[in-house]
């Protein structure tokens, strides 16, 4: 489909709160498509619709080094967390930089998905962390307000 321009730190859509999806229209299902390929082409795991600028409540996540295991997430609710991990995380609205966060360990996430069919997803690990990253994103919440330290420049340069 296509790739969507992410929008970035301290942009104002970052930080409101997503509107609910009640049906599925042409438009949503073009806007899934363009997320998906926006994230694959960007090299990340997760990214939320207000990333792209649209205020509804959609994220796509896939954790896998082959980008084979999407999960379209529509009005996603974590249900249940246990456990801890603490680690560093980055964002695509934050590129270049990267900071110490504790998330769950472990969460159970109940959503819709592309067909408007009610799922449950479990995570742990990245992919927990996949899921709370994004969730937070479509309550106008970004990584860097649960920052533990500083926040910390990356170089993603390719290495030999």
């Amino acid at each position: 489909m296509a790739i969507r321009n992410i929008r970035k730190y301290p942009d104002p859509v970052l930080s409101k709160e997503c509107k609910k999806v009640d049906k599925m229209t042409e438009r949503i299902s073009i806007l899934i498509e363009d997320m998906l390929d926006t994230m694959y082409e960007a090299g990340g795991v997760g990214l939320a619709a207000p990333q792209v600028g649209i205020l509804k409540q959609i994220c796509v996540v896939d954790i896998s080094e082959d980008c084979s295991e999407p999960y379209v997430l529509i009005n996603p609710v974590i249900v249940e967390s246990d456990g801890e991990q603490t680690g560093d995380e980055g964002c695509l609205s934050l590129p270049g930089k990267q900071g110490t966060v504790t998330r769950p360990n472990h969460v159970v996430v109940k959503a819709l998905n592309e067909n408007m069919e009610e799922i449950t997803v479990e995570g742990t690990e990245l992919l927990a962390r996949a899921f709370c990253h994004e969730i937070d994103h479509l309550h106008g919440h970004m990584y860097i307000e649960k920052l533990e330290g500083e926040l910390k420049n990356t170089s993603y340069e390719a290495q030999e």
